[in-house]
C-alpha cells in the first residue's frame, strides 16, 4: 500500500545537522531567536517551562517529545522568574559537552536532548505547510530512544555516520508524525490521512500522480459525493484536492530534474502532462522559472 507520508519525507531527504544535551538548574531562562529550520527535543529527565511564539505555554516533562517544523522564537526556563538570556541558534557551538543554564554545578532540574535538521530538497514547504506549528507528544518511549540514538551518532565520527543520521531523522519524523496523526487538530496531510475516506483518495493520488484525476473520480474513490468530498478535503488538508495534486506533481518533477539526466518530455509524462511544452508552462507558472533552468542550476550546484 502506498504511504503518502513516507513519500513526502523520502522526497525531502532530511538530514541532521546539530544535536546537544542541554540542562538547567536553579533560576534560569533562555530566549532563542527565530530560526526557521525544523528542530526537535526530547526531555531526558526533570521538567521545565516552554513558551513558543504564537502557542500556549506548556510544561515539558521527562519523556516528552517536541517538534517545531519552522522553529519560531521561543523561551525555555525553570519555574522561577528571571530575565531570559538571549541565544542565537545560528551561532551555537558544534556537538560536544553538555550546555548548562543557571546554576553551573550540582544536580540539574532538567536535561534535554535537542537538535535541528535541514532538508536536502528545496521543497521543505511541501511538508511544513501541511503540519501544525508545534507537535508536542507525551509518553513515547520509541521517540526518546530514536533521539538518543541520534545524539550518540552525531557526537561520534564513525564510518557511515552521515547515512545513519539521515535515516534516523527520517524514522524519527515518521514516528512523530504518525503518533500525532491519531488526534490531529491542524489542517494538513496528517488530518487528511486520519480521515479514512480522504486517505483512500490521497493514497490514489500518490500511487498514480500522472493520472488525469478529476475531483469526481477522487470523490468516488472516497465513496463521497463530489461536493462533500471537495469541502471535506479542503477543510482537512487546508487546500483543494486539485491543488494538493499539483503540488505533489511539481515536487516529484523537481526531484527528477535535480537528480537525473532526464528529458523534459519524460519528466512531463511521469507527472501527468501531455507534452514538454505543457509541463514547462505549468512549471514556470508555479515555480517562476523554466524547468530547464531549474535543472541546470541544481545540477551545477551539485557538481561545484
Amino acid at each position: 500500500m502506498v504511504d503518502p507520508l513516507s513519500d513526502v519525507i523520502a522526497l525531502l531527504r532530511p538530514r541532521t545537522v546539530f544535536s546537544k544535551v542541554i540542562s538547567g538548574a536553579g533560576r534560569w531562562a533562555v530566549r532563542y531567536s527565530d530560526f526557521g529550520h525544523p528542530s526537535f527535543c526530547t526531555v531526558l529527565d526533570g521538567t521545565c517551562r516552554l513558551a513558543v511564539d504564537g502557542e500556549e505555554p506548556l510544561t515539558l516533562e521527562a519523556g516528552d517529545f517536541l517538534l517545531l517544523p519552522r522553529t519560531p522564537g521561543f523561551t525555555m526556563s525553570g519555574f522561577e522568574s528571571v530575565t531570559p538570556k538571549l541565544v542565537d541558534p545560528r551561532t551555537l557551538p558544534p556537538p560536544g559537552n553538555e550546555v548548562r543554564h543557571g546554576t553551573p554545578d550540582g544536580e540539574a532540574d532538567v536535561r534535554l536532548l535537542g537538535g535541528y535538521f535541514t532538508f536536502d530538497s528545496d521543497d521543505a514547504d511541501l511538508l511544513v505547510s501541511l503540519l501544525p506549528a508545534m507537535l508536542h507528544i507525551r509518553g513515547t518511549e520509541r521517540l526518546s530512544k530514536l533521539v538518543c540514538m541520534l545524539r550518540d551518532e552525531a557526537i561520534d565520527d564513525r564510518p557511515g555516520r552521515d547515512l545513519v543520521l539521515s535515516r534516523l531523522v527520517e524514522i524519527m519524523l515518521i514516528e512523530a508524525l504518525r503518533t500525532h496523526q491519531r488526534e490531529p487538530t491542524h489542517a494538513g496531510l496528517l488530518r487528511g490521512l486520519s480521515d479514512a475516506r480522504l486517505a483512500l483518495a490521497i493514497r490514489e493520488m500518490h500511487a498514480d500522480p500522472a493520472r488525469a484525476w478529476t475531483v469526481e473520480e477522487l470523490a468516488r474513490t472516497a465513496t463521497l459525493s463530489r461536493s462533500v468530498f471537495f469541502e471535506r478535503f479542503t477543510r482537512a488538508v487546508g487546500m483543494p484536492p486539485n491543488e494538493y495534486l499539483l503540488g505533489w506533481r511539481m515536487a516529484i518533477a523537481k526531484s527528477l530534474l535535480r537528480g537525473q539526466d532526464i528529458s523534459l518530455a519524460e519528466v512531463a509524462e511521469r507527472v501527468g502532462y501531455s507534452s514538454a511544452s505543457t509541463f514547462s508552462t505549468a512549471f514556470n507558472r508555479r515555480e517562476g522559472q523554466a524547468p530547464s533552468r531549474y535543472a541546470r542550476r541544481h545540477r551545477s550546484a551539485s557538481t561545484a
